[in-house]
């Protein structure tokens, strides 16, 4: 079941199992967001919570207990229920149950808004611990925008000027390992070379957004402003580009198991909530 909404520019399609967005079109029908096609890659623009990446050994222990997640947590792959819509908006729940319980032994809520206004898409989230003692968690954006022409037609362009140190994964984990990217003018030129090794992973940068330039053009920018670590990813090969802001990353490789000592968590108290939200652009 999917929900679309629309205003005179452009219409989006949100997929309610994950409150995935799977459609971002101007009103010409030019579609921004990845198709999907599994050959690649499966997925479009993934809700990760309550974790980011990768848990060391998939676990996590609390009050003397093991629990298990998988990589990016449980909301990509749970149905999210349709609690308000406008035209141009709508807003997803997902309530911590029996099934999340086994796995993250912590009552939430989380809410998932889209809204868009003239050529912006804005994405809000809304979490909220339902339980009586603190809540760790960690909540990231996934999506992926389709690259038509050839991959390294594109570039990505940073706001700011930034050293871009990011960090090497080993076996899914953030190891203490750095690589620095070669950068001209705050751009980058596209090409798989730079993702033989999984994700671009940085845990701290200056800017607020990131532009997708094709053959030096302008054609999309995601907003992010208050998000401190970013990804960037795509498969080899694959015609997508995946632009990802978080709150959260993977275990390190000293990870000690503690979800309340992993880097990046973010801690909620009984019944606060965390807002945040990040947006598209088009150009």
């Amino acid at each position: 079941m999917t929900t679309t909404i629309q205003n005179a520019t452009l219409s989006a399609e949100i997929k309610h199992f994950g409150a995935e967005l799977i459609s971002l079109k101007t009103n010409q029908n030019k579609e921004y967001i990845w198709e999907g096609n599994p050959k690649f890659w499966g997925k479009h623009a993934p809700i990760l919570f309550p974790i980011v990446g990768t848990l060391k050994n998939n676990s996590f222990q609390y009050e003397g207990t093991d629990y298990s997640l998988s990589r990016h947590g449980f909301a990509r792959d749970m149905a999210f229920e349709l609690i308000h819509s406008t035209q141009s908006s709508a807003t997803f729940a997902l309530q911590s149950s029996a099934e999340t319980l086994k796995g993250y032994p912590f009552e939430f809520e989380l809410q998932i808004s889209y809204t868009l206004e003239e050529n912006n898409l804005a994405v809000a989230y809304h979490v909220r611990n339902k339980g009586k003692s603190k809540m760790p968690f960690a909540i990231g954006a996934h999506p992926a925008f389709a690259l038509p022409n050839e991959f390294d037609n594109y570039a990505i362009a940073f706001e700011k000027e930034e050293s871009l140190e990011y960090y090497i994964l080993e076996d899914d984990l953030v190891s203490n390992k750095t690589k620095k990217l070669k950068v001209d003018d705050t751009i980058i030129p596209l090409n798989y070379e730079l993702f033989k090794n999984d994700a671009l992973i940085f845990k701290t940068l200056e800017s607020n957004s990131l532009t997708i330039l094709e053959n030096k053009n302008p054609v999309l920018k995601v907003h992010f402003e208050g998000f401190p670590s970013l990804g960037i990813w795509t498969k080899m090969n694959a015609p997508f580009i995946c632009i990802e802001p978080w709150f959260g990353y993977s275990d390190t490789t000293e990870s000690t198991g503690d979800l309340f000592e992993k880097e990046g968590i973010q801690i909620l108290e009984s019944n606060d909530a965390f807002q945040s939200k990040y947006s598209i652009e088009l150009l």
